[in-house]
């Protein structure tokens, strides 16, 4: 299937698929094979995470962070003192003179009055313009509040779970389209935005810049639902938000990108990923060439850059970053495996084709 095509479909809830013989380079089976050689033990392993932590500064989610927190300061500042820089609210706001609308709250609008609103249309095309560019789902990790909040209240269920006092329940990823259609359509039968009143991005944005009112509530139980029961359960299997922005963004120039040269597959960007199904090319056998992009569904929150070990992730702006020649896949003796020393990825022998060896989970 077409990368595109592909990204799109897992967006909206399909599962990932391990890709054929015949859709994956010729460069990266090279790479593949020479793999099977290659002997990857658990200490190894261990090594490379001992040495990552020890030089690990977490400076994508330190930047994200600080980007997050001063878009929204900057609200609240210019309604403070009404210096009238940046009015409004993240659904819609004026900055410097410019009108700016969020692209699903201008859609539900639209819906709900079943027309099309031009002084609406104005304020999206600068929005549309600036996600097309940094990445659609970009606005969900470094300016969404309610992100930054549950992100924070993941770190607390993650901890909760490793004592057995939380669970952690999941759902079908299709869940999410089921919800975009039900409030695309409770918009046009209402006539009202009904999922503006129960968006969190919406509510949090308000509170910090007009007062806290009683849907605060409504985000209290949100979070307390997600902290006991189900991990980012609003952003991965509810908010229609993300799929609006992933569609806009699925052919932004920036992005992040994997190189499987050095990856060693032991699956720590899967696990610090609010999305791990767009890495799931990080499993061995799954990614079609040797450097391919995350799909629309990334949310460019950078936690996967900080977490590789090997470097094999990094954001990247198309046709603008600089990257070194590489050299083609130096050839070395293949030795299978020693019995006596356990792989960490379990590898097979290297006297097959690579896409006769399992899949490293």
């Amino acid at each position: 299937m077409n990368q595109t095509l592909e990204s799109l479909a897992q967006l909206f809830g399909r599962a990932s698929t391990k890709p054929k013989k015949d859709e994956i380079s010729p460069a990266a089976q090279k790479m593949y094979f020479y793999k099977k050689g290659e002997i990857v033990t658990k200490a190894q392993i261990e090594a490379l995470h001992d040495e990552h932590h020890k030089n690990a500064k977490n400076k994508w989610r330190k930047r994200r962070w600080l980007t997050l927190l001063a878009i929204n300061l900057l609200f609240i500042v210019s309604f403070s003192l009404d210096i009238q820089l940046l009015e409004g609210a993240l659904t819609a706001s004026r900055f410097m003179g410019f009108h700016m609308a969020d692209l699903n709250s201008a859609l539900q609008v639209m819906l709900a009055h079943k027309t099309v609103l031009i002084n609406l249309l104005i304020g999206i095309v600068t929005v549309f313009i600036m996600w097309v560019i940094l990445g659609g789902r970009t606005f969900c990790s470094w300016v969404c509040p309610y992100h930054l909040v549950a992100e924070w209240a993941e770190t607390l269920h993650l901890w909760l779970v490793k004592r057995g006092l939380a669970k952690n329940y999941t759902f079908h990823r299709g869940v999410r389209t089921v919800f975009y259609v039900i409030f695309a359509l409770l918009a046009i039968v209402t006539g009202y935005t009904v999922f503006e009143l129960i968006s969190p991005t919406g509510i949090l944005s308000r509170a910090l810049i007009y007062g806290p009112t009683m849907a605060l509530v409504w985000v209290a139980l949100l979070l307390i639902f997600e902290i006991f029961l189900s991990r980012r359960a609003w952003c991965r299997y509810v908010c229609p938000i993300g799929i609006t922005y992933g569609v806009v963004g699925v052919f932004s120039p920036v992005r992040v990108t994997y190189d499987m040269t050095d990856c060693k597959h032991e699956g720590d960007c899967r696990a610090v990923c609010l999305v791990p199904h767009v890495l799931d090319l990080t499993i061995k056998n799954r990614s079609t060439d040797i450097e391919v992009a995350l799909g629309a569904d990334c949310t460019r929150c950078g936690l996967c850059v900080d977490a590789c070990p090997t470097s094999s992730l990094n954001f990247e702006f198309k046709g603008l970053t600089h990257k070194p020649e590489k050299e083609d896949v130096i050839e070395r003796p293949l030795m299978p495996p020693s019995k006596s020393e356990p792989s960490a990825n379990n590898e097979p022998s290297a006297n097959k084709e690579p896409s006769d060896s399992k899949e490293a989970k």
